[in-house]
């Protein structure tokens, strides 16, 4: 696991963190409300729907709790249309008729 012994075990002996049950709470509902906007939410944007829910949190708290969360933020990419056909051009005949193994050169 790449640990030395000795944080192994100043890990060991450290005390447990102890949350809330409103911080358990907090958790819950952000990560709902993250995972529901398809994880498209900022931390302003999500701040704003966790005070609609009554629970008050600053633009601060809510950067640390989505780092201690994970959330991270995946920009979507919007469709783009990369070929502009005129409707009036004809379309080229279909010669190869899937037959990719054409007999000879210069042939289709």
């Amino acid at each position: 696991m790449k640990v030395s012994r000795s944080a192994y075990y100043a890990w060991l002996k450290r005390p447990a963190k102890i949350i809330t049950a409103e911080q358990l709470h907090l958790y819950r509902r952000a990560k709902a409300i993250f995972k529901r906007s398809r994880n498209s939410l900022g931390y302003r944007e999500l701040r704003k729907r966790l005070c609609k829910e009554g629970l008050n949190v600053s633009e601060y708290g809510v950067k640390k709790l989505m780092a201690k969360l994970g959330l991270v933020v995946t920009q979507r990419i919007a469709y783009k249309v990369t070929t502009k056909r005129k409707h009036s051009d004809t379309v080229a005949d279909n010669l190869l008729n899937q037959n990719f193994n054409p007999v000879a050169p210069n042939q289709v």
